[in-house]
């Protein structure tokens, strides 16, 4: 996770000053792009980036909502604005389908050839399972996985109840291992 941004610049932002939301953005754009690559696993890099700017600019329109004092990190107002803004998107049918985006590179040693492509095809086996599931599968497991939220944010931030969540965490999960084979199942299991 990043760190939240300062307060001085979230106040100036929530007032609409524009070198503060361009901080904002440039602070959490790296866990925004992520989570959008993630819950929009197959598309074109295009759809990802104009799934990425739609969710900055509700979150810039309705940051002046935000309530710093109450329960949400803004993170995790940020994060669920993405994570409704990639639902909407996948619902609407607006992204056009196409091949899976390669995923971030993990280095391999740099003598080894054959764990760099063992490493590529796995990568590949992962991003194949995860866009397999269904977007709410797929939504739960992210924000869980990924962006470390505990099930009571990913209840606020889709909207479910908690009992909802860790069944459909678990089925998320059962499928991953079931596509990908225990091992890779259990290490996705342990995050």
């Amino acid at each position: 996770m990043v760190a939240e941004i300062d307060e001085l610049t979230l106040a100036r932002a929530r007032r609409g000053d524009s070198p503060a939301l361009s901080a904002l953005v440039r602070h959490y754009q790296r866990p925004v792009y992520a989570l959008v690559a993630r819950l929009m696993v197959g598309r074109p890099g295009g759809a990802l980036d104009d799934v990425a700017q739609d969710a900055f600019i509700r979150v810039c329109r309705g940051l002046p909502r935000f309530d710093p004092g109450g329960r949400a990190r803004l993170s995790t107002w940020i994060l669920t604005v993405a994570t409704r803004t990639c639902l909407n998107a996948l619902r609407d049918g607006r992204r056009a389908e196409a091949a899976i985006p390669p995923g971030p590179e993990t280095p391999a040693a740099p003598d080894d050839p054959e764990r760099a492509v063992a490493d590529r095809q796995r990568r590949r086996q992962v991003e194949t399972a995860m866009a397999a599931l269904p977007e709410e599968m797929r939504a739960v497991l992210v924000l869980r996985a990924y962006h470390d939220f505990d099930y009571d944010e990913i209840a606020a931030a889709l909207g479910l109840e908690v009992g909802t969540v860790k069944s459909r965490l678990g089925r998320a999960r059962a499928a991953l291992r079931d596509a990908l084979g225990d091992e890779e199942g259990e290490r996705e299991e342990r995050r």
